[in-house]
């Protein structure tokens, strides 16, 4: 089915090859326009020519056509997919990290929550704000799709600012569970368990399972095996003390891992450190450097007429979700999708409706629909809210200028709590950030 698929940010290096991987494998968009949009024109032109060469070798299934203009890239476009950065992601990301610690902050990892998470959402909000308000205007039947950090505070300043766009936020982090501990733990295929999930986009929880063939509630069986489980599994980047101790005090499984949780509740200083933390960024800084060297070694021996008989983007899955929701939305298969970020819209009844949250799904040609939770137990609701007002606060500072909000936003945070503090972090940040962040007045 002929559908024109834009990629902004397509020199992406985490999710540019990811997308692209997919689309190559998907036999429903063959015949498709993949239009690739970045303003890195030197990555771009490298991922356009190595793009262009493997789809030779599937036989040119698709159109590919490159531009660094969006208004080009998105004339006539069925589908954006978004996944920018602003600025150099890590030079920034490790800005986040150190200096509201230098103040007294518990900065834990300073991507969505956080002091750090703010002025990550005051970098990203405002360009993705743009993206999208062009999406309307120039192709305003088209369907959004984005998969850039901080994805709650994101999504929610998308239903704010431009409340006519249809979209969707996209995150993997369920993979921790399903791709390798619950089948196992369960011994059954993940296909042949259904997940229920709630919650906010790193900062949510396994509220339901069941055996897809028998209808059987998996959850008792869940809850009696898997303490004991991760006994010698326990891994101080995802499960690990923090994890388990809300498991253990909350009554659900909080699938996201240590070292996303603890940016959202004060005691995740307590049980993560913060050299763990240094370790990870650390890590996936490496990841970032790594994929670039691929990127550019497969780009060179395209240059030299050695391409792999294998081409870069010709793999296996990626297990990001956003050409299979393509899919299904055009097919209406009325598929199942365990976790994707959308308006509430009466799906957690206890939490702002106001609010754009995790969930399960059931896509169809009308769209994406969330799983109906009805009220989530009081207490997850108790610590959701709290980070539910600061993604408030911080999207309304962000879409106002806001410098008295910004402020409010940071000395509320549950690693701050001090309005001293916030004002010397908002001062430093802003002068160190000041070409990314918007004019607070």
């Amino acid at each position: 089915m002929e559908k024109r698929i834009v990629l902004i940010g397509a020199g992406s290096s985490s999710f540019g090859p990811a997308t692209l991987m997919d689309l190559n494998l998907s036999s429903v968009l063959s015949g498709s326009t993949v239009v690739l949009h970045d303003i890195n024109e030197e990555k771009l032109e490298m991922v356009y020519q190595i793009v262009v060469k493997d789809n030779e070798k599937l036989g040119n299934k698709f159109n590919i056509e490159q531009t660094t203009i969006r208004s080009k890239a998105l004339k006539d476009a069925d589908f954006v997919i978004s996944s920018i950065e602003k600025g150099d992601r890590f030079e920034l990301r490790w800005q986040d990290n150190t200096i509201p610690r230098k103040h007294g902050s518990t900065e834990m990892m300073a991507e969505n929550g956080g002091s750090g998470g703010f002025f990550h959402s005051a970098r990203q909000i405002p360009e993705i704000i743009r993206i999208a308000e062009d999406v309307v205007k120039i192709c305003p039947n088209a369907f959004f799709i984005n998969y850039s950090n901080p994805m709650s505070r994101i999504c929610l300043a998308i239903k704010r600012a431009v409340p006519k766009l249809k979209f969707v936020g996209l995150c993997h982090q369920i993979e921790l569970l399903t791709n390798h501990h619950l089948p196992n733990m369960l011994d059954r295929y993940i296909s042949e368990m259904q997940l229920t999930t709630g919650g906010l986009n790193h900062f949510a929880f396994l509220l339901g399972l069941k055996d897809l063939t028998t209808g059987k509630d998996l959850m008792p069986e869940f809850n009696s095996k898997c303490l004991e489980y991760f006994k010698d599994k326990r891994d101080r980047f995802h499960y690990a003390d923090l994890t388990f101790e809300v498991y253990k005090r909350f009554g659900y499984f909080p699938y996201v891992g240590d070292n996303h949780i603890c940016e959202y509740i004060q005691i995740g200083s307590h049980y993560t450190t913060i050299q763990d933390i240094k370790d990870w960024i650390t890590r996936m800084e490496q990841v970032n450097k790594g994929s670039y060297a691929k990127l550019s070694r497969y780009y060179k021996r395209l240059k030299k007429g050695t391409y792999p008989r294998k081409g870069m983007f010709m793999r296996d899955p990626s297990g990001e979700r956003a050409i299979p929701i393509i899919e299904a939305l055009i097919e209406d298969k009325n598929s199942y999708e365990i976790a994707v970020n959308i308006p509430n819209d009466g799906i957690i009844e206890n939490l702002p409706q106001d609010l754009v949250i995790e969930c399960s799904a059931i896509i169809n040609k009308e769209g994406i629909h969330g799983v109906k939770l009805g009220e989530v137990p009081k207490s997850i609701a108790a610590i959701l809210r709290i980070e539910a007002s600061i993604q408030d606060l911080c999207v309304e500072a962000i879409l106002k200028e806001s410098k008295d909000l910004a402020i409010a936003c940071i000395a509320t945070d549950v690693n701050c709590g001090s309005f001293k503090m916030a004002e010397a972090i908002f001062n430093e940040m802003t002068e160190l950030q000041k070409e990314y962040l918007p004019d607070f007045k």
